[in-house]
């Protein structure tokens, strides 16, 4: 039996949503106890507990003790990850790209091709956005041989959630392969989306995308932008994303969420002072890849290596994850992290 202490590293929800679906993987009974013993308020939030629920449909495994509010459960895993259609719907605006990171490793080794339709929150602080996921960490995995593709049908906010997108994933061929982001290699190529929902008549995306250019502008830079105006969201709200692909591999982005009291100007100049922030630190990933891509790396077979902006509290989280329960070996010399997979495969 695998025993994690969600109280370990910075106690966030990263630990359940990994957790669970490294035990799902081994086939290994997880006890989780001091469940987001950091945070508050503590214990499963309903984002996690989907995360939890989701895992035990896709391996046909099963739960005890958890519900919103726990601070503990068991997790026995089914005897095989199936690939088939799924529906999820969060219930809050609780991040779909959250459970998203949850779902990919394990659907990456189903037995065969998943569809997911979820429900929840798509732009939020302290997440990545859905627009992140699709131009980022999506393009990332298929270099890795993980073909996934994700599809925006209806924007959700803080607070109401409400919107939905979809996640396709085809089953890996064998074992995923390492990723190597070795060193920048400028000029940079930058594109963006600005997105506002019932925000037309007050100009929200163009606003945004304009200050937007016009910080990147102080550095002789400039950013293609598509401007969107939906009208499908359960309430008004913006997203700002802003990406950028060097003549190399490496691939970065910076999002923001709008809210009430936050000028579109400020979104704009948010997005790209982090974009900046984190292109001259000379990362090869950004500050979500950072540690999106631990577990990934950890499951494929051969060395991946990458510079990260910073060593935040959830790269130090999913290495302490999957060195203790995957036994992936990891090394961190200042911000340039190597992790040797375990070559995992389907049995």
């Amino acid at each position: 039996m695998v025993v994690i202490d969600g109280a370990q590293k910075g106690g966030s929800g990263t630990i359940v949503r990994t957790g669970v679906a490294l035990a799902a993987l081994l086939g290994e009974p997880l006890h989780l106890i001091n469940i987001r013993a950091k945070r508050q308020p503590p214990g499963l939030r309903p984002q996690h507990l989907k995360a939890v629920e989701a895992a035990a449909a896709l391996c046909g495994g099963r739960v005890e003790g958890a519900k919103v509010g726990s601070r503990e459960l068991m997790f026995w895993p089914g005897p095989r990850l199936r690939g088939r259609e799924y529906d999820w719907d969060i219930g809050t605006a609780g991040s779909t790209t959250m459970l998203a990171l949850t779902l990919l490793p394990l659907a990456a080794f189903a037995d065969g091709p998943s569809t997911f339709r979820l429900q929840g929150g798509l732009f939020q602080d302290m997440a990545p956005s859905a627009f992140h996921t699709q131009e980022i960490l999506l393009p990332l995995l298929r270099r890795m041989g993980l073909e996934a593709e994700l599809t925006v049908v209806r924007p959700g906010y803080v607070p109401r959630g409400g919107g939905i997108i979809h996640l396709r994933v085809q089953p890996v061929r064998g074992k995923l392969h390492p990723l190597r982001l070795e060193g920048q290699r400028p000029p940079w190529r930058l594109w963006g989306i600005a997105l506002s929902s019932h925000l037309r008549q007050r100009r929200v995306s163009e606003r945004m995308a304009e200050e937007c250019q016009r910080v990147l502008a102080s550095r002789g830079l400039k950013a293609h932008f598509e401007c969107l105006y939906d009208v499908t969201a359960p309430q008004a709200g913006a997203a700002l994303a802003l990406f950028a692909h060097d003549q190399g591999n490496c691939l970065l982005g910076a999002d923001r969420a709008g809210a009430p009291g936050r000028p579109s100007e400020a979104i704009g100049r948010e997005v790209a002072h982090m974009l900046l922030e984190d292109m001259d630190s000379g990362a090869t990933c950004d500050r979500h890849l950072a540690d999106q891509l631990i577990t990934f790396a950890a499951l494929a077979e051969g060395e991946s290596m990458w510079v990260v902006p910073s060593v935040t509290d959830h790269v130090e989280t999913n290495i302490w994850l999957v060195s203790s329960v995957l036994g992936a070996h990891v090394s961190l010399e200042g911000r340039l992290l190597r992790i040797k997979g375990v070559g995992y495969a389907r049995t």
